[in-house]
């Protein structure tokens, strides 16, 4: 089995490893681009049920457990398996995608005006704007 880290590997080896482990099995046609995003969905809320009704104390205790965070994990990974193999499908960059929205939330959010919960002041403006 391949052994690859966060600091060792470039999402377009990921890419490339998924489309050939669904290539291998024949699974093309079960990976469209709205099957992958209900898939996204569906993985992230098996993520959520992990912190579902644990709060302070109990979560920190449950998160603690080895065994919960290598089934979180293992969510989180289902997460971006299929998150990555809905932009190759789709052809996006996600590197780029990711730049660009980083760059468009410094301009909507800027250091200062948006620290703190002075995000939530610019949603409110926002809403405000666009009921008017």
């Amino acid at each position: 089995m391949l052994k690859i880290k966060d600091t060792e590997t470039k999402i377009w080896e990921m890419k490339k490893k998924l489309r050939e482990f669904i290539e291998e099995r024949n699974w093309q046609e079960f990976h469209t681009p709205k099957d992958l995003a209900i898939a996204v969905s569906v993985e992230a809320a098996e993520l959520l049920e992990h912190f579902r009704f644990r709060n302070g104390k109990k979560l920190d205790n449950y998160l603690k457990e080895e065994e919960n965070r290598k089934e979180i994990a293992y969510e989180m990974a289902d997460v971006l398996s299929f998150l990555l193999r809905m932009a190759d499908e789709m052809k996006i960059d996600l590197a780029a995608a990711l730049k660009d929205k980083m760059d468009k939330n410094s301009k909507r959010y800027p250091i200062g005006i948006s620290s703190g919960d002075g995000w939530m002041e610019i949603k409110k403006q926002e809403r405000r704007k666009k009921e008017a």
